[in-house]
């Protein structure tokens, strides 16, 4: 893939501007139709006999004004700063997944829900699970990078994937949190083949995994309950009462919803300002604005594969892939449940449910997807690379070949192919 990446003609940068520009804009869409919905979901919420829904609607409308600086900031920075930091930016998302496991760490991530998936530090509140969905998916970029072809061998290529990728799943299905842990293995699953690893071990591995998951899920209470609510169409029980009230949301939608802040599930439907929002979309907004909702996110997944497919190099585009389908899986997974084809989790949807973890680490990735699209057609030699540190510098055996080309003339005609240009 490194060849195609390279070999692929220049557009002008203009010719490729629009996918951005379309990209930021989708994205402020959601995001102020999420804090319309989350205001609506929220307003029969009464805190010391007072309406919450209008603090909902701030805190969110807080977390978007964070997530916009965020997605700013991380659309300015040269992507290729983040292969550097992967393995940093993967420890500390290690520890600050380990701290909610501690047991003497209850002050900073107190049980909430019967889970410790928070860590809250004076005004500082977040899930560290939310940062993995981008960390990892940088950190397996970078690795799937520097490998190479070695990733098509299970030793030396697949096993120190495998390793991080169980770390991180561990820590995150002890919070527990398993929905979220099965959602970050399948991120890094999923640049791991785009990178080419083998189709045979992909098989193997992800034999292993539903075994694992199976266990995890019948082992525990409640979510052998909610897989039994899953496959019994009919139940009544109590842990059908959350899904139950979502279909029922649903077909009170009929074609054009029963009109903003009018709908009447939320008074029995459990979070359906977070976990159950699509549900509330579709009862006040009705078929056509569930329609909107999924134009928006299939647009957003096409522009992001589209900005993997034209990325300058293969590092960009196995990120790009990830941070796409770590917005594209997590929205299909909360709709599936929401209309009942996958058993009751706890994942928001993206850029709309209530939660600033979420969205402002869903934008912080969105603006570095737009870096990556900004910068395509944009070539630069492997010293503009070095010099914006973006880059290790290169080592004197290949100074003395990029010297040689340069002073025969070859350079000139590679372009940003002389050696060391991906820094491996």
């Amino acid at each position: 893939m490194r060849g195609d990446a390279l070999a692929r003609p220049v557009r002008h940068p203009g010719d490729l501007r629009w996918e951005t520009r379309l990209l930021a804009v989708v994205t402020a869409t959601l995001v102020a139709f999420g804090i319309a919905a989350t205001y609506s979901a929220a307003s029969l919420i009464t805190r010391n006999g007072q309406a919450s829904g209008v603090n909902f609607a701030i805190n969110q409308t807080i977390g978007a004004l964070l997530g916009g600086v965020g997605l700013i900031v991380a659309s300015r920075i040269d992507y290729y700063r983040w292969r550097q930091f992967a393995w940093p930016l993967l420890g500390i998302t290690v520890a600050c997944l380990t701290v909610p496991l501690l047991p003497f760490a209850h002050r900073i991530s107190p049980l909430v829900h019967g889970a410790r998936r928070w860590i809250d530090i004076g005004p500082i509140n977040f899930q560290p699970s939310e940062i993995a969905r981008v960390t990892l998916v940088i950190w397996c970029a970078m690795l799937a990078t520097k490998k190479g072809e070695q990733l098509r061998e299970l030793r030396k290529g697949l096993l120190p994937f495998l390793l991080g990728m169980f770390t991180v799943f561990v820590l995150i299905a002890a919070e527990p949190n398993l929905s979220m842990a099965v959602l970050v293995a399948l991120l890094a699953a999923t640049v791991l083949f785009t990178a080419g690893a083998k189709i045979g071990h992909f098989m193997l591995l992800g034999l292993l995994a539903v075994l694992v998951v199976w266990h995890k899920i019948t082992h525990t209470g409640f979510r052998s309950e909610r897989l039994g609510v899953f496959l019994n169409g009919g139940s009544t029980s109590d842990a059908a009462w959350q899904i139950n009230q979502s279909l029922i949301g649903f077909g009170s939608g009929r074609l054009i919803g029963v009109g903003f802040g009018h709908g009447q599930q939320k008074m029995y439907l459990p979070f359906a300002y977070s976990d159950f929002l699509f549900s509330t979309i579709g009862e006040e907004w009705g078929f056509v604005g569930v329609c909107l909702v999924v134009l928006l996110f299939a647009l957003f997944i096409w522009l992001g594969f589209r900005i993997a497919k034209t990325a300058a190099d293969p590092f960009g585009q196995y990120l790009a892939v990830g941070l796409t389908c770590a917005v594209g899986l997590t929205a299909f997974m909360h709709m599936a449940v929401t209309i009942k084809l996958m058993p009751t989790t706890g994942l928001t949807l993206p850029f709309m449910s209530y939660g600033r973890s979420s969205l402002v680490i869903s934008m912080i990735g969105t603006g570095i997807l737009i870096n990556i699209g900004r910068l395509r057609g944009k070539p630069r030699s492997a010293e503009e690379r070095r010099a914006s540190g973006a880059m290790p510098r290169a080592s004197g055996a290949e100074r003395r070949v990029s010297e040689r080309d340069r002073r025969s003339g070859r350079g000139e005609r590679r372009g940003t192919e002389l050696p060391g240009d991906f820094g491996e």
